[in-house]
């Protein structure tokens, strides 16, 4: 039976409300004209007085699918017109963090939803916005950590707001601890509302200083003067660059057996694939993407109050100043980002022109080949600075990055957009403009590893039925879609008569014009109709073939000696692997898991007997500054480096793994880089350019180990 209690609450007399603004409950003291509901929470004791003076009471949450407390009006509803955060008195009375779930509720059954982690401590205040919100709101993907001193207050934000709701008819506030095992016990004082959001713009005000740090928190690598900044690299550690027992490009000589081209190139010996280097010896590729500087990149348009110290956009400072725009970017990564227009500033380039003076860029880039040399990468990976690859101290990759006014396709995973259609003889010539472009100048260069393109296209939607998104999305098409034609042609041909093909797929089908009308809905696939299926699979791989044969081409038109290293998976189908092995050089994937074979079909692509490249992968915390612990996470600085060495040791092991590519070099800016507000610590350096110790002498130690296991 639930343990249910009913008290009855008075707001008369409330001292503590806020000047002006109506006071909802003070779940501390008893009175009259609020209801308060007790479900499986019990109040414990008497009324306590907190170290700071405020009258606080305890309360227990029991054991049970979902305990709370409901506050309400006692008569109709509340109006809060005019407000702006709901404030909460609460302290956590548990030696450990506390799950706390606020759900406001109004007449009409509108809901705004907000979950807070309430660590041990003090009382601190957690403040709910009125409407929803989230760190994507302010610019970034992740918020700050929370709670945070407010000049003497603890503030704990609820950063990410869901629902909507009618501030002129709110009906009730839960209160929950979703399915405690145990009793947990907190202590409530006051529930108010109040005008406007200082809390919202508190918990974001002044978070970054001029250097792109993190303000409210510290670590070994953060640094306060010029100074600071030009002693740190004055200790980094020296690392001797030269590699006994390596080619000049980085490979093995005391592999047999292999190939000598001139270029690089792939072989199977003994059972396992290698990547071969222009002199004949084995090569597994350890790259860095995004090696470059322009990465410290953030707007500040309309978002001053976040930044301390910024620099005038005038004199030496305003080349590190720039504007842009990413309201009309066709990707869903971009929307609802906030501040995604406007002026920008370069945190990290700032950096190095603190560091070297005018010449920072020379600098920088010696400095990074030294240290990628040294910590035993041998590859510049995807989106890096080309100067990196003309210098000739290690081997490189190319980006095909084809973009035109051609048609597309949606197939509910538009991520990065939507899927560019093979089948539109304007993507045929976008294509062939983005590969001249691409090999221009580095054909004949020995030193080049490979072409990736795209990159992540969605080959699949996302859902139970999203392995199939491509060719419903397709059907979904005007009837002027390229590829859409190009699907119905292949069905006629298969059924002649739209009645046969209504029967296969226990559809309605009154004539072919009928597929013709936009957004026709195709059915899914299912055990009574075998053929939606095969017809499904059957378009998918000529899907996939149209695109990677029409790239293949290309690239061996304007250039025969390098390898076509795939289009970068995140989401796929077998159809499109199959096709980009049939294609390819290469199949990379990039993969964000705790290891290479949970993040692609190894089984697969030994039958398909290609080699596999990870092109990205990648493990972050939250304990360096950005607030955003990347796609894959640990719980600290160190276990990066353990979560590193267990990912490249196990990608040596596999026999068809060809190399693996860390993503990436620098940590992203605080408040979130201009493509869609990506904000993590994942990079090799900080946005100061020091090296983060161990992180580094970690992925060193393994890397060697990696070139190591090479030769077996």
């Amino acid at each position: 039976m639930k343990r249910r209690a009913w008290i009855v609450l008075c707001l008369c007399g409330l001292g503590a409300c806020h000047a002006g603004t109506p006071g909802v409950a003070d779940l501390a003291n008893a009175g009259a004209g609020t209801h308060i509901t007790l479900d499986h929470v019990q109040r414990v004791g008497a009324v306590e007085r907190a170290s700071d003076g405020v009258v606080q009471q305890r309360y227990a949450f029991q054991p049970a699918a979902h305990p709370q407390i409901v506050i309400a009006p006692a008569d109709g509803a509340w109006d809060w017109s005019g407000q702006g955060e709901l404030h909460m008195r609460v302290q956590n009375a548990m030696p450990w963090a506390v799950t706390l779930a606020v759900e406001i509720e109004d007449a009409t059954g509108q809901r705004l939803q907000a979950t807070v982690g309430v660590p041990a401590g003090p009382a601190q205040t957690v403040v709910i916005p009125l409407r929803a919100e989230s760190p994507r709101s302010e610019g970034m993907q992740s918020g700050p950590p929370m709670p945070f001193d407010d000049h003497g207050r603890l503030i704990l934000l609820a950063t990410t707001v869901q629902g909507a709701l009618d501030l002129q008819r709110v009906s009730a506030i839960r209160i929950a601890v979703p399915a405690p095992q145990a009793a947990q016990t907190l202590l409530f004082g006051r529930v108010d509302t109040v005008p406007g959001e200082a809390g919202l713009r508190a918990a974001y005000t002044g978070i970054v200083d001029r250097y792109g740090q993190f303000t409210r928190s510290r670590w070994p690598e953060k640094i306060a003067t010029d100074d600071a900044l030009r002693a740190a690299h004055v200790r980094e550690p020296s690392v001797p660059v030269k590699v006994v027992g390596q080619d000049e490009y980085g490979g093995r000589p005391d592999v047999r057996n292999l190939h000598k081209t001139h270029w690089f190139h792939t072989q199977r010996v003994d059972g396992r694939w290698r990547l071969v280097t222009p002199d004949g010896h084995a090569f597994f590729s350890l790259g860095v993407n995004a090696v470059n500087a322009d990465g410290g990149r953030s707007y500040v348009e309309g978002r001053e109050f976040m930044f301390t110290g910024l620099p005038a956009d005038s004199g030496e400072w305003a080349v590190f100043y720039g504007s842009g725009d990413n309201r009309s970017k066709d990707q869903a990564a971009s929307q609802g980002i906030g501040y995604n227009h406007g002026r920008w500033f370069d945190f990290y380039a700032a950096n190095l022109y603190r560091l070297d003076g005018k010449d920072w860029p020379g600098a920088w880039r010696a400095r990074t080949l030294d240290r990628l040399q040294a910590w035993g990468f041998n590859t510049i990976g995807n989106w890096s600075d080309p100067a990196l690859g003309r210098a000739h101290r290690l081997p490189y990759t190319r980006s095909i990055n084809i973009a035109g006014n051609y048609a597309n396709v949606a197939t509910g995973f538009d991520w990065w957009g939507r899927m560019p259609d093979p089948f539109d003889p304007r993507f045929v010539q976008a294509t062939e403009a983005a590969v001249a472009k691409a090999s221009a100048g580095v054909r004949d260069d020995p030193w080049l590893l490979g072409y990736f393109a795209d990159n992540e296209l969605a080959w699949a939607g996302t859902g139970p039925q999203g392995r199939w998104g491509l060719a419903l999305g397709t059907l979904a098409g005007d009837a002027k879609s390229p590829a859409k034609q190009a699907f119905i042609a292949m069905l006629r041909k298969q059924y002649v008569a739209p009645e046969t093909l209504s029967a296969a797929w226990g559809i309605a089908l009154g004539s072919w014009r009928a597929l013709d009308a936009t957004g026709f809905a195709a059915p899914a696939p299912d055990e009574a109709h075998p053929a939606i299926a095969n017809d499904y699979r059957a378009w998918l791989r000529l899907y996939a073939d149209t695109y990677f044969r029409t790239v293949a081409d290309a690239i061996h038109r304007h250039d025969p000696h390098h390898l076509f290293l795939g289009g970068r998976f995140a989401v796929n189908t077998p159809e499109a692997v199959a096709a980009c092995a049939r294609y390819c050089d290469v199949v990379s994937f990039n993969v964000y898991a705790d290891l290479p074979q949970h993040g692609f079909d190894v089984a697969a692509m030994h039958a398909l007997d290609k080699p596999v490249l990870i092109s990205e992968f990648h493990f972050g915390s939250d304990d360096r500054g950005p607030f955003g612990k990347g796609v894959v996470s640990v719980w600290n600085e160190s276990q990066r480096g353990e979560a590193y060495a267990r990912f490249v040791a196990a990608a040596v092991a596999n026999p068809d793994v060809v190399g693996v590519h860390w993503f990436q070099y620098v940590d992203q800016p605080v408040t979130g880089r201009l493509l869609d507000g990506e904000n993590s610590h994942i990079g090799l350096v900080g946005i100061t350019d020091i090296p983060f110790g161990g992180f580094v002498e970690a992925v060193r130690v393994e890397n060697r180990k990696a070139m190591q296991s090479v030769a077996r």
